[in-house]
């Protein structure tokens, strides 16, 4: 039986929780000896170990919104290590030791997340369980080999390719035929941890400035609708909004991302699908789908639908189109037929950062004191913590195995102007999605129309 649906709203993970009202908007022109500009998890992550590092600073975050409005509390909740862009990327410029490095950082990080969530009370339902990446046809089936000879090249990952029985033992998704299997992930509430995190930070005598919208940022100032913070460091943590500061509209696009949530399923119908082990779960398609079972036994489920509005332009509250929302339910019901019954609670959006590279980058100027991070591509729930980490490390001064990763100051170049960075993008999808409509069809290799879509993209 279909319900009636909730639509924006942020996000499901928030309707839980209630949104909060802003606090603490910034009251004029102040002074500081840092100031963090956007307090989802690259803000707040930054700030948390500022505060550790160099308890005698007086450091701000300054947020539009809330804590968390953004991508942090709209994501699909995946604590995972991977890397943006992959390792053999990294390797084509870096020496071999310091990927694997970056590699283990990331794997570590996974680690810290949940450590300091426990540390400090966060109910973020963290649960470990790993990642299946499952191939439903020929042609993804030859990717998730091809998968697992890289995991060969570097078994740091920990990935390990599946026969479809091993697959179908963690979860049952229909058509599965292989499957890769990472450990490094766990499932989380995006919301709650936003939340908590930012109770900690504030706890540790942060000022987070709510309800104060930031235009402009330079070295030793920021520009708000509220009043100038200065500082000797700024930190540039905007992530998907970056494109709506001054000077900033070809850095990052921001890349739409949507999800659905279900109500709860029935008993049958678990015991049909299985997904006892806290497993996150994505595919090998190009046009690829990613999901969780929450702890209240529902299917959250995301893609990118609608990839791009023309000008970089950002939504504010989470609307989602209705055509969206029926191609994720189509999504989980190919995977899941048992779920065809089953209403949809909630359906929402958010945008993520991606670089000109496909790759996120971290990086502090000495001289300036401008500081950055972000561009995840999607990947920022475990990379936000190891940024902030390292943006800690770069303020503070102190040298540190994080502050010599292969992602560190890296540069990619500005996005094409419009129409240009439209029509790309959006052609570039339609290449993908028209190279999953033919390896449907039975094609065994990875489409000649994807690989070129990768070689035009830069992926």
């Amino acid at each position: 039986m279909r319900g009636a649906r909730s639509t924006g709203g942020v996000s499901y993970w928030w309707a839980g929780l209630g949104l909060p009202e802003p606090r603490d908007p910034l009251p004029g022109d102040v002074e500081a000896d840092v100031v963090v500009v956007g307090a989802g998890y690259t803000g707040l992550w930054t700030a948390y170990y500022l505060a550790e590092l160099r308890p005698d600073l007086d450091v701000r975050v300054v947020e539009q919104r809330f804590a968390g409005y953004g991508a942090s509390g709209r994501n699909g909740g995946w604590l995972s290590a991977s890397v943006t862009g992959g390792l053999d990327g990294y390797a084509r410029t870096h020496p071999r030791a310091d990927v694997a490095r970056f590699q283990l950082a990331m794997n570590d990080a996974v680690d810290e997340v949940i450590r300091v969530a426990r540390r400090h009370a966060i109910d973020a339902e963290v649960r470990r369980g790993g990642t299946l990446l499952v191939a439903r046809n020929a042609a993804q089936a030859t990717r998730a080999r091809q998968a697992a000879r890289t995991a060969e090249r570097w078994p740091e990952t920990g990935a390990r390719l599946l026969t479809a029985a091993e697959a179908d033992a963690r979860i049952r998704v229909a058509g599965t035929q292989a499957a890769i299997w990472e450990p490094h992930c766990a499932r989380i509430n995006p919301a709650r941890l936003a939340d908590g995190l930012a109770r900690v930070v504030r706890e540790r005598g942060v000022r987070i400035h709510e309800g104060t919208t930031v235009h402009a940022i330079a070295a030793g100032r920021v520009e708000t609708d509220r009043g100038t913070v200065r500082a000797r460091h700024v930190i540039r943590a905007t992530e998907g909004f970056t494109a709506a500061l001054a000077g900033e509209r070809r850095t990052w696009v921001p890349m739409n991302s949507s999800m659905i949530v279900t109500d709860p399923l029935p008993a049958p119908a678990w015991a049909e699908i299985g997904w006892t082990h806290h497993d996150t779960l994505e595919d090998f398609a190009h046009v690829y789908s990613y999901a969780q079972r929450t702890p209240d036994g529902r299917i959250a489920i995301g893609g990118r639908g609608n990839p791009y509005r023309f000008g970089s332009r950002t939504d504010l509250d989470g609307d989602i189109p209705d055509r969206t929302v029926q191609h994720l339910r189509a999504v989980l019901c190919s995977w899941f037929p048992q779920v065809a019954d089953v209403g949809i609670a909630h359906a929402w959006s958010g945008v993520l950062g991606v670089p000109r590279n496909w790759r996120a980058t971290v990086g502090y100027d000495a001289a300036s004191g401008l500081g950055w991070a972000g561009g995840y591509v999607g990947t920022g729930v475990t990379a936000t913590n190891l940024a902030g980490r390292t943006l800690a490390d770069l303020v503070a001064g102190e040298p540190t195995e994080r502050t010599t990763l292969p992602w560190v100051d890296q540069r990619a170049r500005s996005w094409e102007p419009e129409p240009l960075r439209w029509l790309g993008i959006h052609g570039l999808y339609r290449a993908y999605g028209l190279a999953d409509r033919i390896e449907a069809r039975g094609a065994r290799r990875t489409s000649w129309v994807a690989t070129l879509a990768d070689r035009i993209s830069g992926r």
